[in-house]
């Protein structure tokens, strides 16, 4: 299934892999207001269609997955009122991601700066291609990367995220692994078919143990430590009581796979 959106590509595979491709090669895939709210919208869609077990978030760009926030925006003659707007887009499209309930998996192969280095990290797992980079560079034009500095801070060592931010210099994608970032990096020739393998994978698993997976994950980041074991301990004490871990256990003990039913 394809949807119409003028900055996206949005293409749902049987197998319940959803792609989101960033579609504006001319911009270099620039986070523009509208292509921020196509954003917006596919991840609702994906949200609310069943039939998504997975979503990949990639680009059509040959070089570049994004080069970040759009600059003409940022200094186009609108009122404070609408730039605020505009601003508090991004934490609504980041918390979509880790609230979607399905696993996200961003696909970079090529450049993520700036306000997309930290859509990157809004997402489950990034796989990268070995021609990647990463970086926030925004202070070599006076700005600063105020809006994903929560997931920088949540990703990385405190001294390494504020070296990126203030330095503005940019990072391969064998250092991202190193620190973290990336989960994975591949040659720029297997990149599309390790997507594909780890998207089919995350797509064959329980959809409704992995969105109470995700979502408890979510719930239970900014716990302290005892609130998070009660609170975790009451989303396992529901998992027992789902038919699809008790089809998941029976198919391992039978040696089939499990045929999930999502209840």
């Amino acid at each position: 299934m394809t949807s119409s959106y003028e900055t996206l590509l949005y293409d749902l595979a049987d197998n319940g892999v959803l792609t989101i491709a960033l579609n504006q090669p001319d911009t270099r895939n620039a986070l523009s207001e509208s292509l921020t709210l196509e954003l917006v919208d596919a991840f609702e869609t994906a949200r609310a269609d069943v039939a998504v077990r997975c979503v990949v978030l990639s680009s059509t760009h040959p070089r570049t997955f994004s080069a970040g926030g759009d600059l003409g925006t940022m200094t186009a003659d609108v009122s404070l009122v609408h730039k605020l707007d505009m601003n508090k887009r991004f934490p609504a499209l980041f918390t979509l991601i880790a609230e979607l309930g399905k696993p996200v998996l961003c696909a970079v192969d090529g450049h993520c700066l700036a306000g997309a280095f930290g859509l990157a990290l809004a997402c489950d797992l990034i796989i990268a291609s070995d021609r990647a980079t990463f970086g926030t560079p925004e202070i070599n034009v006076g700005v600063f990367p105020f809006m994903i500095a929560v997931l920088l801070f949540r990703n990385l060592p405190r001294k390494k995220a504020s070296e990126l931010i203030m330095l503005g210099e940019r990072i391969s994608a064998e250092q991202a692994e190193r620190l973290g970032i990336v989960n994975r990096v591949v040659p720029a020739e297997a990149f599309g078919a390790a997507v594909q393998e780890w998207a089919n994978a995350l797509a064959s698993k329980s959809p409704l143990l992995m969105k109470m997976g995700k979502n408890a994950l979510w719930r239970q980041s900014d716990l302290g430590a005892e609130d998070a074991w009660d609170y975790l301990a009451s989303q396992l004490t529901l998992a027992f009581a789902t038919n699809d871990m008790k089809e998941g256990v029976a198919a391992f003990f039978a040696k089939r796979d499990p045929v999930w039913t999502n209840s």
